[in-house]
């Protein structure tokens, strides 16, 4: 049994990672070829853009580096901006690679087994562990937090056409809007909920006028991530 508690960082990934497996592992292939949130990706192509991530977790756990840290779980989102080159460049590169995966069920069952597996290493690693990832320094911690908010952001995006699909998990919601807050300065409104922010903040849904109001010079820096 874990001994890891409900308020760690790889407690959140583990509940994170098991509500959006959960939805993975229910869809056929005819599912697997409806849209998502993301532009220009179908179900499939996101399953695999999250597959690629739990790997490079996993990669970065087995990293330890030497280096001072320069990112935490706020800051590494400065980097990861929509609508630029590389975001473009990004969303071809995983229609193509995920499209070589002629079967659904092939890329379900490695996306699932490599989530297992960035669990397992998640709690089984020191959470002040330094590690290295995409160029910079994060704790082990710090990463794994990552992990969990771009999971449960992209759970949100993958049950845009699936109605009856199980939501995000409230802890993973939690550190999405943890990160927000920490990226805006402030705390959002007590009212709006986890799910709404997380739309808004990472430009999923546009902000209502009473929204933006409430976010003041913030709102014109939306989204904060994406």
């Amino acid at each position: 049994m874990s001994t890891v508690n409900a308020t760690t960082p790889a407690r959140v990934l583990r509940v994170a990672y098991e509500a959006v497996s959960a939805v993975v592992a229910g869809l056929g292939d005819e599912e697997s070829w409806l849209p998502t949130g993301c532009t220009g990706w179908a179900v499939r192509d996101l399953v695999f853009h999250c597959l690629q991530d739990a790997q490079r977790g996993l990669v970065a756990l087995h990293t330890p580096s030497d280096g001072p840290v320069d990112r935490d779980a706020v800051s590494y989102w400065q980097d990861w901006r929509p609508d630029t080159a590389g975001a473009a460049n990004g969303r071809r590169w995983v229609r193509v690679n995920g499209s070589m995966f002629l079967v659904f069920g092939q890329l379900q069952e490695l996306y699932l087994e490599t989530l297992a597996a960035a669990v397992h290493a998640a709690e089984a690693a020191d959470p002040g562990l330094r590690v290295a990832t995409q160029g910079h320094v994060l704790t082990a911690g710090d990463l794994i937090t990552t992990l969990a908010v771009e999971a449960t952001v992209h759970h949100l995006d993958l049950t845009v056409h699936l109605p009856h699909a199980p939501g995000p998990s409230p802890e993973g919601l939690a550190a999405v809007r943890a990160t927000l807050d920490g990226l805006v300065g402030r705390p959002a409104p007590a009212e709006w909920s986890d799910e709404r922010y997380a739309r808004v903040g990472t430009g999923r849904a546009a902000p209502t006028d009473a929204e933006r109001a409430a976010l003041g010079a913030a709102a014109e820096r939306l989204p904060l991530f994406g």
